[in-house]
């Protein structure tokens, strides 16, 4: 009888350690979920509701809890996450390639510009902008979040350089301005919550249309507001164009939303995609480019070719400024 017992007896420990093995597949079970979750919106092409285009920002970064989940699986040989993490991954790879139009115009050649576009940060990061915008020495700078003192040290600091403006000046974030050194025509803005002013630039005797984007953040709970604004702008890229459009700013997207997406389908290329920089982080400016994503981008009807486009690390801003160089070229 001794024996028998003995035989039946549970070893040290093996009850904990079926536990604690079921409590890890409970867990890494939980966090392949909150992965499918952002995997399946961008698969359906649509991207929900928070915290559903807050997680689809960060889309690439779902990369680490998926091969963390995969590695788990494997070792405790739990094979149907096995297969699930590796689905996951699969998907993720797919969708980090960049996503867009990348042909170039074929016409002739007309004129080269150079276009800054930086969000200040409630106008902290003026004095940075304007020191950056002296070496840079762009043709043409889109700036939000540009409230009144922004505003006048742009005045005071470049206007003799930028003697052409589309301004709607605010406080907070709400204030947006676009200075050149091409002489401007007024055009009608996008309404946002956030000023969006637009303008004619005559760039060596060639219209171009300028449009500034600052839409909403999607914040908890005015998701629907931003993708409005988005959509206001995936409008004015969707008319009918006669004039070469050049659309820049902080759009509080990246390629991984839908509403985003919905502007490049219009035909429009993202420059920094052209230049091969489609996943350079753009914000939060503080962990970038260790921890980032880009929502900030220069947007380009078909006329324009892209020479070169980098980011600049900017203090006192949590937005990277996005320089681009630009050849404007005859329709075909």
């Amino acid at each position: 009888m001794e024996t028998a017992a003995a035989e039946w007896t549970v070893p040290p420990g093996g009850m904990r350690g079926r536990r604690a093995g079921r409590f890890g597949v409970w867990v890494v079970g939980l966090v392949l979920v909150v992965v499918s979750v952002g995997v399946g919106c961008r698969v359906a092409d649509v991207d929900g509701v928070t915290p559903v285009p807050q997680l689809l920002a960060f889309l690439p970064w779902l990369l680490a809890p998926a091969g963390f989940g995969l590695l788990f699986a494997v070792l405790s040989r739990w094979w149907f996450g096995v297969v699930w993490a590796l689905a996951l991954l699969g998907l993720l790879a797919w969708f980090i390639e960049p996503y867009g139009k990348s042909s170039r115009p074929g016409g002739t050649p007309l004129a080269s510009f150079r276009v800054v576009t930086s969000n200040v940060e409630f106008g902290h990061a003026t004095d940075a902008l304007v020191a950056a915008v002296r070496r840079e020495r762009p043709d043409i700078v889109f700036v939000q979040e540009c409230e009144y003192t922004c505003d006048g040290k742009l005045k005071e600091a470049l206007g003799a350089e930028y003697p052409h403006r589309a301004a709607q000046v605010a406080g907070g974030s709400e204030g947006s301005v676009v200075l050149s050194r091409f002489p401007l025509d007024p055009a009608d803005g996008v309404a946002g919550t956030m000023a969006m002013p637009g303008a004619v630039a005559d760039v060596r005797g060639h219209a171009v249309r300028l449009q500034l984007a600052h839409p909403m953040p999607p914040l908890p709970g005015r998701t629907d507001l931003w993708r409005r604004e988005l959509g206001e702008l995936r409008d004015l890229a969707a008319e009918d164009r006669r004039t070469p459009l050049v659309l820049a700013g902080d759009f509080n997207a990246s390629q991984d939303h839908a509403a985003f997406r919905r502007i490049l389908d219009t035909g429009l290329h993202d420059a920094a995609r052209l230049a091969g920089h489609d996943r350079a982080p753009s914000w939060p400016a503080r962990t970038a480019p260790a921890f980032g994503v880009q929502i900030d981008h220069v947007l380009l009807s078909a006329d324009f070719s892209v020479r070169a486009a980098r980011f600049l690390d900017l203090a006192d801003t949590d937005h990277r400024a996005l320089v681009t160089d630009l050849t404007l070229h005859q329709r075909r």
